[in-house]
């Protein structure tokens, strides 16, 4: 290379190097602020519209909702009161009589019975009555209280649980006693421990501080202690008109036994799948192995930490931090719980000896053909044996063999699945039966069984077989 041409390159070099160098330099990102994760918590679980518009939307809807709802009810249903003349609860109040589901297509049960699954299934003969039952707002769903228990915490706690958007569905003649008696294993000689009082925050403490250990009285406060709730909660995601303090293991299972309080299951999905859940008695759970109607929990402290950590909040933790879950202590609170839990007794059943069987001195010729029934001919006994009347297990009745899958007011009717033996010991006590309470009295539960286990019992018989489970 020349000189003259090496002069050249170096200037162009400088050129290229000075017009480089002029270039503004690239700005540096600026760093977005990060979200708060709280705060994108709380933007993803927002409900989306106001407090104020949810209230005005809803309770413009619950009309509808709730005449769609009775609609079926009446359709599936005699919901008239007729009461048994001589059948009654502990504290005296009557026992419903007579199967209240309607059948579908004339004829009797008697006619229906000797029809087979499939027979039943292609003459679309299945009683809608059996199918299982929606929520009263099945896409909402959510805890809902009959009006008895709503009226009593007001006027005990000035607490209300009153929904603004859904009302009780089934009558109160259908439902258990209110309150019930509460009977203590430790305590026969006392009858009734609760004196017919709703055992509230207001009351446990005088009624009790006598007759429990610390223990004991420390876990039966907790049961009749507020807790957030997915729909009774301080947050403007809630069914209550007022910010709320919550609800308590008592509110469902009052005085330990059962008011027909109905939720839904938290653990399926979607929505539609869910079953609608009619609350069980506590009475008896020291005899008892399997918790929860189809959950089959094994302990009743694993039944008590998950009310508390799931069922309440519909089985979702993130809206659950949001509410205010309060996790309970497993090794004090859960346990003193569980303690008191495990003293609640039977109702007096005094035609029973000590095996569980009838005293033939005391039971009705009926009775007693009854009680060779139950044991026999109408196999209950193969999942309800003496003397509590559970084995302790859980039995899958597929019922879908009787119809097909459809889809009622949102709830995909599509079988049961497993269900948990229910102990039938002080059973009168605790309409309306099955997990989800479409059994609306125990005829109709005698009813059900005879299709389901094929076993054809008479008009006689059936009869005969509820005067015995009135004794149990």
């Amino acid at each position: 290379m020349c000189i003259r041409q090496s002069i050249a390159a170096v200037a162009l070099l400088g050129l290229l190097v000075g017009t480089l160098s002029a270039q503004p330099a690239p700005k540096a990102k600026t760093a977005q602020p990060a979200t708060p994760p709280a705060a994108a918590t709380a933007k993803a679980i927002a409900p989306p519209e106001s407090f104020a518009d949810t209230v005005k939307r809803m309770t413009a809807e619950k009309p509808a909702i709730a005449a769609k709802h009775q609609a079926l009810l009446n359709e599936r249903y005699d919901l008239s009161d007729k009461a048994s003349e001589a059948a009654k609860m502990s504290r005296g109040k009557p026992v419903q009589a007579g199967p209240r589901t309607k059948l579908a297509g004339g004829g009797n049960w008697e006619q229906l019975a000797a029809l087979s699954p499939a027979q039943i299934r292609e003459q679309k003969l299945w009683p809608a009555g059996f199918l299982p039952l929606p929520h009263p707002n099945h896409p909402e769903g959510g805890m809902l209280f009959p009006k008895v228990h709503i009226d009593e915490i007001k006027k005990q706690e000035a607490r209300d649980l009153t929904r603004f958007d859904l009302d009780f569905d089934l009558p109160q003649h259908l439902m258990p006693e209110f309150p019930p008696p509460i009977f203590l294993t430790t305590h026969p000689e006392l009858g009734d421990v609760a004196k017919g009082q709703l055992v509230t925050i207001a009351n446990f403490y005088e009624l009790f501080k006598d007759i429990l250990n610390p223990k004991q009285l420390d876990g039966l406060r907790l049961l009749v202690t507020a807790f957030p709730q997915q729909q009774f909660n301080a947050t403007d995601d809630r069914r209550s008109m007022a910010a709320h303090r919550g609800v308590t293991c008592f509110d469902c299972h009052v005085n330990g036994h059962a008011n027909g309080a109905t939720h839904l299951v938290g653990d399926i999905r979607p929505q539609e799948f869910r079953h609608r859940i009619e609350t069980p008695s506590l009475r008896g759970v020291n005899v008892q192995r399997l918790f929860g109607s189809q959950r089959a929990l094994k302990s009743v402290e694993d039944f008590t930490e998950f009310e508390q950590r799931a069922a309440y909040f519909d089985g979702d933790p993130i809206t659950a931090s949001k509410k205010g879950i309060s996790p309970l202590d497993r090794g004090t609170q859960v346990h003193h719980m569980a303690e008191f839990q495990a003293l609640l007794d039977f109702p007096p059943a005094p035609k029973l000896n000590v095996l569980g069987k009838l005293d033939p001195q005391q039971a009705s010729e009926s009775e007693m053909r009854g009680q060779a029934l139950f044991f026999g001919k109408a196999q209950c006994s193969e999942c309800h044996p003496a003397p509590y009347y559970t084995d302790n297990t859980m039995h899958n009745l597929k019922t879908e063999r009787f119809y097909p899958p459809q889809t009622h007011l949102g709830h995909a009717a599509v079988g049961d699945g497993p269900i948990k033996s229910f102990p039938l010991r002080g059973i009168k006590d605790s309409p309306p039966y099955l997990h989800d309470g479409r059994l609306l009295t125990l005829e109709d539960t005698v009813e059900f069984f005879n299709l389901v286990l094929g076993t054809k019992l008479t008009a006689a018989e059936k009869k005969d077989l509820v005067a015995f489970l009135q004794c149990l």
